[in-house]
């Protein structure tokens, strides 16, 4: 998540945490397991795309199996995403565009909703709470509405 795309940084710790969640964006282009688990705290609560319906924590290994499946690098581009800092946490949420190629299959381009905590700790801004997720059609068909735009 590029300044570029968010506004200009306010103070320091804004600037600080856009830096991570930037390195965490060039971090999934990369496919670098390391790199993705590196912001997170120790038994960050999150709440993504992958079931269980939780994760206590950052799992490289898991991590690694996921990015196994990309044959591309996987670009995540912010949109409309908005950060909020008071003294030692902060939160972040807009919209994140997922796109590239998995192996064997088709392209995928989708957007999801994302919130993201975070706390400030000894060794810099650390993320203790991810939320990621999809809308889905309250029909009988109840599938993921990944034609939504924001």
């Amino acid at each position: 998540m590029s300044t570029a795309t968010l506004h200009a940084p306010a103070s320091t710790d804004e600037a600080a945490i856009l830096a991570l969640l930037s390195a965490f964006r060039q971090a999934h282009h990369d496919k670098d397991a390391a790199a993705l688990a590196a912001p997170f705290a120790p038994h960050a609560a999150i709440y993504d795309l992958e079931p269980p319906l939780a994760h206590d924590g950052i799992s490289i290994e898991r991590k690694e199996r996921w990015l196994a499946t990309w044959e591309t690098p996987i670009d995540i581009e912010p949109r409309n995403f908005k950060l909020t800092v008071s003294g030692d946490h902060a939160f972040g949420w807009g919209y994140l565009r997922m796109s590239g190629t998995k192996h064997g299959g088709p392209q995928v381009s989708f957007w999801m909703r994302s919130t993201v905590c975070l706390q400030r700790a000894a060794s810099g801004w650390r993320i203790i709470h991810e939320h990621t997720s999809v809308p889905f059609y309250m029909d009988e068909t109840l599938r993921p509405a990944f034609d939504l735009q924001p």
